[in-house]
């Protein structure tokens, strides 16, 4: 599998992921990882946090965690800039200059605040799902110990403090939007604006969905249309922003966003679903926190309601869904049910989809 895309770099150093050239998926998962390491202890600096708040911060932000919303980002990011590219890569009779040309893409990577945007929207994502992972795991909540398979913020510090450093993430997760921070460039105001208003809704979603979870813990019977309610805001909703403020990011347009969120849609509850699955068929070294937490909380879970093979299947059409819904957009070809090869098209976006649906953890 290829993700192909042009290569250069950006006069602060650091290699923007839309411009450089990988050989695989993995590649450049590995770059987009490298970069948000690199941002959360610039945002840390930034920040003057006090002891033991920023190490409790920097402990759940650099565990080993999947990092899928910031991926979603970058990748949602680098196929809609591809894809425009592409519709605007047309031989123009009335350029003859190479040399405009270079000069031209040398202005655009010495200040290149489209991307420099778009690594604002992947620490945002991270911040706030990481934030809420925190509060998650609290002993008023679900009270795990074990998270990205290390002990919890509670049990590694205590209980206020892993309060606080959810609330100081959530509350990072806005500004990082527009903060002033070493390495990157001014926030564009017109591309913030439009990230704050995806942003801010589905993260009130992503609350009132852990609400309606709680809710349904120990309730019989729940229909699945009820339990798709709870996850299109609990998990879906978040996806949603991450994939929108990728594109928007890029400059995406408005069938472009109206694709990118009926894709993340489905992506979003097809991951809610593989997790309910994954929960009752991987080990706790697999999955890097408590396996078959969802039995010990009797919470209501698509395996519950189907079973495993059933819900396994019903993953399956969801992600295929999904990667329909946006290769039309990213001009690749449609693929049936049937065809397992997404990214055969060099698409990030279509890559991830396929990366999500293998994963085991």
């Amino acid at each position: 599998m290829t993700v192909s895309l042009t290569s250069s770099t950006t006069s602060t150093g650091f290699i923007p992921s839309n411009f450089v050239s990988f050989q695989s998926t993995e590649q450049f998962h590995g770059a987009v990882r490298e970069q948000l390491a690199q941002d959360i202890e610039v945002l840390f600096a930034y920040a003057k946090l006090p002891s033991p708040l920023v190490d409790a911060c920097r402990y759940v932000m650099t565990g080993q965690g999947k990092l899928v919303r910031p991926l979603m980002v970058a990748s949602a990011f680098a196929s809609i800039n591809s894809s425009n590219n592409e519709r605007t890569d047309e031989p123009n009779d009335d350029i003859d200059d190479i040399d405009t040309l270079d000069a031209d893409l040398d202005a655009l990577l010495e200040n290149d605040s489209d991307y420099d945007m778009s690594r604002r929207a992947a620490l945002a994502v991270e911040l706030l799902h990481t934030y809420s992972l925190v509060h998650d795991d609290l002993p008023c909540m679900d009270d795990d110990e074990l998270r990205r398979g290390q002990p919890t913020a509670h049990i590694a510090f205590d209980e206020a403090t892993a309060l606080l450093a959810g609330d100081v993430l959530q509350t990072l997760a806005f500004e990082v939007l527009t903060a002033e921070m070493p390495t990157f460039a001014p926030f564009d105001a017109i591309i913030a604006s439009q990230l704050m208003a995806i942003f801010a809704p589905r993260a009130r979603r992503m609350v009132s969905g852990q609400m309606l979870d709680l809710n349904a813990e120990a309730r019989a019977n729940i229909a699945q249309n009820d339990l798709e309610a709870i996850h299109r805001d609990k998990t879906g909703a978040l996806i949603e922003a991450a994939m929108l403020m990728g594109g928007v990011c890029a400059g995406a347009t408005a069938p472009q966003r109206m694709a990118l969120q009926e894709c993340a849609q489905h992506i979003g509850l097809a991951f809610q679903v593989q997790d309910d699955v994954l929960d009752v068929t991987m080990t706790t070294d697999t999955l890097g926190k408590p396996a078959g937490s969802d039995e010990k909380l009797d919470k209501s879970t698509y395996v519950k309601l189907m079973g495993v093979d059933q819900a396994t299947s019903y993953a399956q059409s969801l992600f295929n869904d999904g990667r329909a819904a946006i290769s039309h957009e990213l001009h690749s070809r449609e693929l049936s049910d049937n065809e397992d090869v997404i990214g055969t098209n060099n698409d990030a976006l279509l890559a991830l989809i396929e990366w999500l649906w293998s994963r085991k953890n």
